[in-house]
């Protein structure tokens, strides 16, 4: 086929508008119908953004010029919708985590092989410029062979800004969950599939207080590991030290190094798609920047790529066995700190190939 890749977007909640302002913008790909099902949110953001159909969920996966489910549902939605569209012969892009447990998953997974279909999972920060940059220094060998990685994410918790910050402390969210696919795919991207993990967790407190908005004052349990420290082991040698934390007055969040035989590079905040690249060797004083060479245009850049893979015949980056290998490792991490012991990493998957260098989502067509 040719022209335009048609998409829906099902779910339009607040991170559609992120998806659908880039989305409209690429001439690759037409927004066909925007779906949700609460209907009047659909009409509202389909008019916002000029999408000419707004329906329920099956409507738009079943529409005839409907290509690819962009599924941005509630995590607990994700498997069912997106198999939905898989059965229907749709190609998938889901918003993270890929599901919420590696059995859905990895369904999902197989599901996709034998449709023929390509299933992919956010985050696509990967592709922006600042981690493209990043992942070509480490292969041209910029830093020596790469041995290790440190990562920080430390806030004190959502719930003073949030007006509803009950389901970040939730099962299935948490700061692990929560910004753990972020970081969890960067270094996944550098070092290849993760192999097993150690891990320790606690939660602060077992009541936190909801800081703004109408419920402000409001008292609401936390169910989860609010402080999570990992040693992560990966399949080609290399481990990283994670920290994923709300308990923290101090906030120290994007903290990414990675560390080889001959230099340590600092990696861009992996929640965006920019951001600066530094190196620092030995000899050096200070971090010496980099110049960082892509696109910044944000989310949406691995449906564009999928579209590209679609329409070309070829492999695309943001894969469904990436994802299902983030949250298998997210899970691993979890069942460490409980069972306070190793737990090995069963899923796989290949580092996803580099944008081309001058990869533009503005002249990307299909005519």
């Amino acid at each position: 086929m040719t022209g335009p890749l048609g998409v829906a977007i099902v779910g339009c909640g607040n991170i559609s508008h992120q998806y659908l302002s880039n989305l409209t913008s690429f001439p690759g790909v037409r927004v066909v119908a925007c779906a949700d099902l609460d209907l009047e949110r659909a009409r509202e953001v389909a008019g916002q953004y000029g999408v000419p159909v707004a329906t329920s969920p099956q409507e738009a996966i079943s529409h005839p010029d409907v290509e690819l489910v962009v599924n941005l549902t509630v995590p607990a939605a994700h498997a069912e919708v997106a198999l939905a569209a898989v059965l229907a012969g749709r190609h998938v892009y889901n918003e993270k985590p890929f599901t919420v447990d590696r059995e859905s998953g990895a369904r999902l997974v197989e599901a996709a092989e034998a449709a023929g279909v390509l299933l992919g999972s956010a985050p696509d920060t990967f592709l922006g410029a600042g981690l493209q940059t990043a992942a070509r220094l480490v292969a041209e060998g910029a830093i020596g062979t790469p041995l290790t990685g440190l990562v920080l994410f430390q806030t004190p918790g959502p719930e003073s800004w949030h007006p509803n910050p009950e389901f970040f402390f939730q099962p299935g969210a948490g700061p692990l969950f929560d910004m753990g696919p972020y970081y969890l795919t960067t270094l996944v991207t550098l070092f290849g599939p993760a192999a097993r993990v150690a891990a320790a967790g606690r939660r602060a407190r077992d009541e936190r207080v909801v800081g703004s908005g109408p419920k402000a004052g409001t008292r609401f349990p936390v169910a989860v590991p609010t402080h999570t420290t990992a040693l992560l082991e990966f399949a080609a040698g290399q481990a990283a030290t994670m920290v994923f934390s709300f308990d923290s007055p101090l906030r120290r969040t994007g903290f990414i190094e990675i560390t080889g035989t001959e230099a340590t590079m600092r990696v861009p905040d992996p929640n965006t798609f920019g951001g600066e690249v530094g190196l620092r060797r030995a000899a050096d004083d200070e971090w010496v920047p980099v110049p960082t060479k892509g696109t910044e245009a944000g989310r949406g850049l691995g449906v564009l790529d999928m579209a590209q893979a679609i329409r070309e015949g070829r492999p695309h980056r943001t894969t469904g066995e990436l994802g299902l290998h983030v949250l298998d490792t997210m899970i691993a991490v979890a069942e460490s700190a409980e069972r306070a012991e190793f737990v090995e990493i069963g899923s796989t998957c290949p580092i996803p190939a580099p944008l081309p260098e001058g990869w533009d989502p503005a002249a990307i067509r299909f005519d």
